[in-house]
């Protein structure tokens, strides 16, 4: 399976009031823990003059936060309708309207009429999508000098946890599904596409990995 839905059929879960929820808390406290190390990471390989790639991005935050950090230009790929309201205000408050694209679509459909960028970045959307070496390798594929990712564990916790989360989406008819996608599937399609894996860290529910060309 290598498409997971179309633009609104994840609108019920991603939708407004979560957009609204994340956008106050990033006004009120800043990026989040994944998001700050995403930062950090990309900045200490380099981002001044550099264009950045954000699939599945929600409200943009780690976008702004490297454009702040001298990126040139963010462009962010986002499966949800529901996050460009609140998007949009950050933006217009950020004052990085001429600086930042945002784009309504499945990634892997809509990869060939994407630009490639210096740094792509995929915070928490592997498991989100049912074919993580097709999502992966189209990020891979648009990375050109660094791809930052962070998805779950595979252990039986997450594995349990998964099994739970996607009670409630079935219930409601819901096409979401939670996905725990063994590590060896996305290193492989990043390296299939040129990538090297340069660093892993990895937690007790979520691991990060950044590759570089």
């Amino acid at each position: 399976m290598s498409s997971c839905c179309g633009p609104g059929d994840l609108d019920d879960i991603f939708g407004p009031g979560r957009a609204r929820s994340d956008a106050r808390r990033y006004l009120r406290k800043g990026l989040s823990g994944h998001g700050r190390t995403i930062v950090d990471v990309v900045r200490a390989h380099g981002i001044a003059g550099r264009t950045v790639l954000e699939i599945g991005g929600g409200i943009g935050d780690v976008g702004l936060a490297l454009l702040e950090a001298g990126a040139s230009r963010a462009v962010n790929v986002e499966l949800s309708r529901g996050y460009e309201d609140a998007a949009r205000q950050l933006i217009e408050r950020s004052g990085s309207a001429a600086r930042v694209e945002r784009e309504i679509g499945d990634f892997v459909r809509e990869a060939g009429r994407i630009a490639s960028a210096d740094a792509v970045i995929l915070d928490r959307v592997v498991c989100c999508y049912p074919d993580s070496a097709a999502l992966v390798s189209a990020a891979a594929g648009h990375a050109r000098e660094i791809l930052v990712l962070t998805f779950p564990v595979d252990r039986w916790w997450t594995r349990l946890g998964r099994g739970l989360i996607n009670v409630w989406p079935r219930l409601r008819g819901s096409r979401f599904r939670f996905y725990v996608h063994p590590a060896r599937t996305v290193v492989g399609a990043a390296e299939a596409a040129g990538l090297r894996l340069r660093e892993r860290r990895v937690g007790i529910l979520w691991q990060l990995l950044v590759f570089t060309r």
